[in-house]
């Protein structure tokens, strides 16, 4: 005979709900996944060709990649420009952006530390009170109603057993909140400095970019006006006046914009240093910056705890993990405890003698039984959190590879490309030269030598752009291998 058959479903559901935690507990569940960084497959190489040893020589530099090495803190300092270090120096230190990251980051610690000290320690609290009430007496009495004043004061102290962890694991997931701030903060240090870098960079090839531009634009108006008199006298047609006055139209057609380009790029250097934009500092000299000869390639195992981004996404699993636990926790019987003392009576004197003195202690157990399935729903919903933080941190991984595999490659091809355009220039260089030596000695007419030379003008500004272009490939590789800003980096685990 089955006992319990009057037990409908329905009836039976809240049972089940309140031996769920014994359930648990007896089959040792656990309480939190692991969370520790997920598992992720680590490549042998970082792009689809392994990274050369030595890029191609330019500026006469080929830089070695140092496969394994370390990330090298300050690196910008390779650059060998103190007016460089200097900026990046003023950034960091004035920034308003990462003056209000650390005050995030200082009130999400003072929230944790206050968090963690009220779940360990008991809390006190004190509460005085004195009213005076009206009240009926008994019946049949002479004097139907009462008068009379109460005075107490007392002092209340609580305290919340952690018997199953819900309050350490609310803990561990503020920390980990706390931990993804303080990585974001060196993430935003590290951008800062890379961003003044590149800016400083790309705003001193501007300005040699605008100078040779107009010298480009001089020596094509030359051309222009030397051949509208060959036209004149006959000797060249006038499709060649007209194109020639084209090219020169064209070229200088393009300067307003560069010269947009370039201030936009001062200006933009200047707020990332904390200043207003009408004070945006002097180019540096292009010349003066020197190419990084060694460049750290990190292994890919050390590159999941070199960058920032990563250990965030790594601090994310660890506060979904902890919500887990907390949601698992809450399915389990809380315990408080409680205890009171103080005076108590109907008058001043009454409330400060012996008699008048009050206790009491006490303890509340609580078993959630019934709560329309939210508790379990919490608690299932918190692990699909959880397994979302794996796969986004699983993203972040591959994200973080494939940027130091395109930035190898970049680099890689940039290097060559210079190294082309350096032969470009140098065989311009000699062309001009030689078209100059022999309009001196009158073997060609003048004309050839403005024409020789802007060709020469037009080899230096392609060599420039790729110049340009491997100094700050060269930065982002140096930030794409989480080299930090300081020798010690900034961001620690809280403790």
């Amino acid at each position: 005979m089955r006992m319990h058959s009057y037990l409908t479903p329905w009836h039976r559901a809240p049972w089940r709900l309140a031996a769920l935690p014994l359930v648990l507990a007896l089959g040792a569940c656990a309480f939190a996944p692991d969370s520790g960084p997920p598992a992720v497959a680590q490549p042998a190489q970082y792009g689809v060709e392994p990274a050369p040893a030595t890029g191609a020589s330019g500026n006469g530099v080929a830089q070695r990649f140092e496969r394994g090495a370390q990330p090298v803190p300050a690196w910008w300092k390779r650059y060998g420009s103190d007016a460089l270090n200097a900026l990046v120096e003023e950034g960091l230190a004035n920034s308003p952006d990462l003056a209000a990251a650390e005050r995030r980051l200082a009130g999400a610690r003072e929230q944790l530390r206050g968090q963690v000290n009220s779940s360990l320690l008991p809390s006190v609290d004190a509460g005085a009170s004195a009213t005076r009430n009206r009240a009926l007496t008994m019946p049949n009495l002479p004097q139907p109603t009462a008068l009379y004043n109460v005075f107490t004061g007392q002092i209340q102290a609580t305290y919340d057993l952690d018997l199953f962890g819900a309050a350490r694991f609310a803990n561990a997931s503020l920390a980990a909140q706390v931990e993804q701030q303080a990585f974001q903060l060196e993430s935003a240090r590290r951008s800062l400095a890379g961003n003044i870098v590149t800016g400083a960079i790309t705003s001193a090839s501007l300005a040699e970019r605008v100078a040779l531009t107009e010298k480009q634009v001089v020596l094509l108006r030359q051309v222009a006006r030397d051949t509208q008199r060959r036209y004149e006298l006959g000797s060249a047609s006038q499709n060649d006046a007209l194109d020639a006055d084209q090219d020169a139209a064209t070229l200088e057609a393009s300067l307003p914009g560069l010269r947009a380009r370039w201030h936009a790029t001062r200006h933009a250097l200047a707020v990332l240093l904390g200043r207003n934009p009408d004070q945006a500092p002097p180019d540096l000299a292009f010349a003066s910056l020197a190419v990084p000869a060694q460049v750290p390639v990190v292994v890919p195992s050390e590159l999941l705890a070199a960058r920032p981004d990563i250990q965030v996404a790594e601090a994310v699993v660890q506060a979904a993990a902890a919500d887990v636990g907390l949601a698992t926790a809450q399915l389990f019987p809380s315990l408080s405890l409680s205890a009171s003392m103080g005076k108590g009576g109907f008058g001043w004197a009454d409330a400060l003698s012996g008699a008048g003195s009050i206790w009491a202690i006490g303890a509340s157990l609580t078993q959630p039984i019934f709560h329309g399935g939210a508790l379990l729903a919490e608690r299932s919903a918190a692990k699909e959190r959880y397994e979302a933080s794996v796969l986004q941190y699983k993203q972040t991984v591959l994200t973080a590879f494939r940027d130091v595999a395109d930035t190898l490659s970049r680099l890689d091809a940039g290097g060559q490309a210079l190294a082309s355009a350096e032969a470009s220039r140098r065989a311009a260089e000699l062309s001009y030269r030689n078209t100059a030596s022999r309009v001196r000695l009158g073997a060609l007419a003048p004309y050839t030598e403005y024409a020789s030379e802007q060709h020469y003008v037009a080899a230096r500004l392609r060599e420039l752009e790729y110049a340009n272009d491997r100094l700050t490939e060269t930065a982002a590789l140096f930030q794409a291998m989480g080299s930090p800003v300081d020798a010690v980096q900034t961001a620690q685990r809280p403790q």
